[in-house]
C-alpha cells in the first residue's frame, strides 16, 4: 500500500464513488485515495492518517457542503499544515469566495462543476508532480 494519499471531500455520495473509482484506475496503487462527506470528517481522517504514518499529498474538496464549507475548511487545513496540496471544485461558489480560499488558503486550483474527468486528473498530476509551474484551471 501506498504511504500517500490523496483525499476528496464531498457531500454528494455518487460524485464520491465514481471519482475514487476513477482516481484508484489512474493511479493504479501509487495513491490511497479516501472520500469524505464533510469537511468536519476530513479534518478527523488527518491525523488518523498522519498515525498511520501516511502523508496526505493532496485534499480536494467541494465548495457547497452542509457544515463547513470547503473554501474555510480548505484555509484551515492550510493554516495547520501548510505542506498539503490543494484544490477547490465548485458549482456554485461566488468569486469573493475563491478569491479568498486562493489569498488564503494558497489553493492549487479551482476547477469548476461538472468537469471532464480527464481534465481533473491532468490538473491533479500536475499539482502532485510540481510540473505545473502554476495551476491550469481556475474558476475565473
Amino acid at each position: 500500500m501506498s504511504k500517500k494519499a490523496i483525499v476528496y471531500v464531498d457531500d454528494e455520495a455518487v460524485i464520491l464513488l465514481a471519482l475514487k473509482q476513477e482516481l484508484l484506475r489512474h493511479f493504479r496503487g501509487r495513491y490511497l485515495v479516501e472520500t469524505m462527506l464533510s469537511a468536519e470528517a476530513a479534518e478527523e481522517l488527518l491525523p488518523t492518517l498522519e498515525k498511520e504514518g501516511v502523508e496526505v499529498a493532496l485534499v480536494i474538496s467541494d465548495w457547497l457542503m452542509p457544515g463547513k464549507r470547503g473554501d474555510q475548511f480548505l484555509i484551515d487545513l492550510h493554516r495547520s499544515r501548510p505542506g498539503i496540496k490543494t484544490i477547490l471544485v465548485t458549482g456554485q461558489a461566488d468569486q469573493a469566495a475563491i478569491d479568498r480560499t486562493r489569498e488564503e488558503g494558497q489553493i492549487y486550483a479551482c476547477l469548476r462543476k461538472p468537469w471532464k474527468t480527464s481534465t481533473l486528473l491532468e490538473l491533479i498530476e500536475d499539482c502532485l508532480t510540481g510540473e505545473g509551474a502554476s495551476p491550469k484551471c481556475w474558476c475565473d
